[in-house]
């Protein structure tokens, strides 16, 4: 399987050597991603575990033996794995935020560290702990030099914890406040004794998000009293970030109605994105990381907890930017924690994103191969697709995935369902869910160690293994599926069946256009329980047809399909595929496995 990958590879090499820039050319619908927590994936330089810090792991984050701290990964180590990720058929990686996090931040329960990127302070540098500046644009570089594009993990909706609220004990991140409506607390009179504030002020709707209606926001108090830490007074950057008037204060979301978009994110500073000089912030933070490192993607985080209109702006300006840097073919693609297809496609049109993570894949993949529910849920995915603004062909630009940081792992989920499924039944599962994300429309996503059986014993951060040797026991102690050698040990098998598996899917797709590209027909499922789905991408510019058969069935499974176009002659292109009668198609396949057949 890897020596077809790699002849693959090896023959488009020539044909991309014509350009100086390749990568840039090609089109997400293209790619392949391999999504990274860097800190995890691999220790370059141990020197940098603390960054730069002294002390313990209060005053430097660093914990290998917590789940919950950094572990010491780098982007050195990532550049010294870029043979490792290349030979799975990756072309674009996806790394967690790089940006100068919090360093760790007190809960009752303990500590927890901005290992994963998401607690950003300085939002200009890189992290000390993941190697700094230097290190990431050698990554950068390193990964263009393979033809390996990479998209940055980005966040606009809030900051690390710093602002605290008056009415509470001191500190947000230990006891959160709750939030305040506007209803309760309007901006414009401070509901507790009635007197009048802000006066002047409009509201936050879309035709008052201008720079005079925000001038007469002159007190801050409507919802809470909001101050800065005297330590902490300069932490963030650039130094607008630093001021409270810049955010919404209002303590904690629920994550309903209102909320949603100005409440803090589980105690994160919640940014005031309506507000012009917010939003002129954030454009120019994020055109610095693609004049400087050539960026070649945004994956937005918690998009949908940002205001329509911050969006509005920020993706057509970024874009026109990128693409005046030399980047045609920019990606943008926006967290949207929703399975629902219809919603996902609704708020990709509200929010004007080219496209969003397809957590439809991921939940249709967890209960059709895990809870043994019927197969309509990929048909009903499917017809969906129409919904999204440009129909099919925003759905080809869909970032599909089965596993990630914050869901946890397509394995832990079946897993979870089945306490005593064999480990050989599970990874035959995992492999097919892989299968069906590789072959449908869309972009497939993989998650880092999914390729070496990582199980993992939740979502979050027990998702997050190292690839590394490391002293954590919950990580070293957890099943993995198909192991090579010790647990505890480095976790780079390419020997390893399914980065095998994954490898060879990655090349099919590579060699056949209409697999990336072409049209979706459903053409069976089961009705009842598990079964055969099978489903064709039809490429009408070169007159092909492919047909997908996926068996989640514990036991073989035959049925006769009815395809399209003329012709009679099926290739196999992985398992066994006979010769058709007409449009007539009779398929058989083994339990738990699928067949990729080419027509034309």
């Amino acid at each position: 399987m890897l020596t077809t990958a790699a002849t693959l590879l090896a023959l488009a090499a020539p044909a991309l050597a014509e350009s100086p820039a390749p990568y840039r050319d090609r089109p997400f619908a293209d790619d392949v991603v391999y999504f990274v927590v860097t800190d995890r994936m691999a220790n370059g330089d141990t020197a940098n575990d603390k960054g730069g810090l002294t002390g313990g792991p209060e005053q430097t984050g660093y914990d290998p033996t917590d789940i919950g701290m950094f572990h010491g990964g780098d982007f050195q180590g990532l550049t010294q794995k870029l043979d490792y990720i290349q030979g799975l058929g990756v072309t674009a990686i996806w790394v967690t935020p790089p940006v100068v996090n919090k360093v760790v931040h007190k809960y009752d329960g303990g500590l927890s560290a901005g290992y994963h990127g998401y607690w950003g302070l300085d939002f200009l540098n890189v992290d000390p702990h993941l190697g700094g500046n230097a290190a990431f644009k050698a990554f950068v570089d390193a990964a263009h030099a393979r033809n390996i594009k990479v998209i940055m993990d980005i966040v606009v909706n809030h900051t690390g914890d710093v602002i605290q609220y008056r009415e509470c004990d001191g500190s947000s991140m230990s006891k959160p406040c709750p939030y305040r409506s506007k209803g309760d607390f309007p901006t414009t009179r401070r509901a507790s004794d009635g007197a009048a504030i802000n006066p002047g002020f409009k509201g936050d709707g879309a035709a008052h998000q201008t720079v005079p209606n925000y001038a007469t926001l002159t007190d801050i108090t409507y919802a809470y009293t909001p101050y800065v830490p005297a330590a902490e007074a300069s932490v963030k950057n650039p130094a607008w970030m630093n001021d409270p008037r810049h955010y919404h204060n209002r303590g904690d979301s629920h994550f309903s109605g209102e909320d949603s978009l100005f409440g803090d994110f589980s105690r994160l500073d919640d940014l005031y994105t309506e507000q012009p000089a917010v939003v002129d912030g954030m454009i120019e933070i994020y055109k610095h990381w693609i004049r400087e490192y050539g960026i070649d993607g945004y994956r937005l985080d918690t998009a949908k907890h940002v205001n329509p209109e911050f969006w509005h702006r920020f993706v057509p300006e970024i874009t026109a930017f990128a693409k005046a840097q030399g980047i045609p073919n920019f990606i943008i693609f926006g967290e949207v924690a929703n399975e629902k297809p219809a919603d996902l496609a609704a708020y990709t049109g509200i929010l004007g994103l080219p496209s969003v993570l397809d957590f439809g894949v991921a939940v249709a993949a967890r209960d059709t191969l895990g809870l043994g529910a019927d197969l309509d849920l990929w048909d009903g995915l499917f017809r969906a697709d129409r919904l999204y603004p440009g129909g099919d062909a925003t759905a080809l630009q869909l970032a599909t995935f089965i596993s990630n940081h914050d869901q946890g792992r397509l394995a832990f989920k079946i897993r979870k369902a089945n306490p005593k499924m064999k480990a050989e039944e599970l990874q035959a599962r995992v492999a097919l869910g892989h299968a069906i994300m590789f072959f449908s429309r869309g972009v497939p996503t993989l998650y880092y160690g999914d390729e070496q059986g990582f199980v993992g014993l939740g979502d979050d951060k027990a998702s997050r293994q190292p690839m590394f040797a490391n002293a954590s026991k919950q990580f070293n102690t957890e099943e993995r599926l198909g192991t090579i050698g010790p647990r505890t040990g480095d976790a780079f098998q390419p020997s390893h069946s399914l980065y095998r598996a994954f490898a060879s899917m990655a090349a099919i797709r590579q060699a056949h256009p209409g697999l990336r590209q072409g049209r979706t027909v459903m053409r069976y499922f089961e009705r009842k329980g598990p079964g055969l789905l099978a489903f064709s991408r039809i490429d009408d510019a070169r007159g092909e047809q492919f047909l997908i058969v996926a068996n989640t069935d514990t036991k073989p499974r035959s049925v006769n399909l009815d395809t399209e176009g003329p012709g009679t002659t099926w290739t196999a292109l992985h398992g066994a595929c006979a010769t058709g009668q007409g449009t007539a198609y009779s398929v058989t396949v083994p339990a738990l496995d699928y067949i990729v057949c080419r027509k034309g």
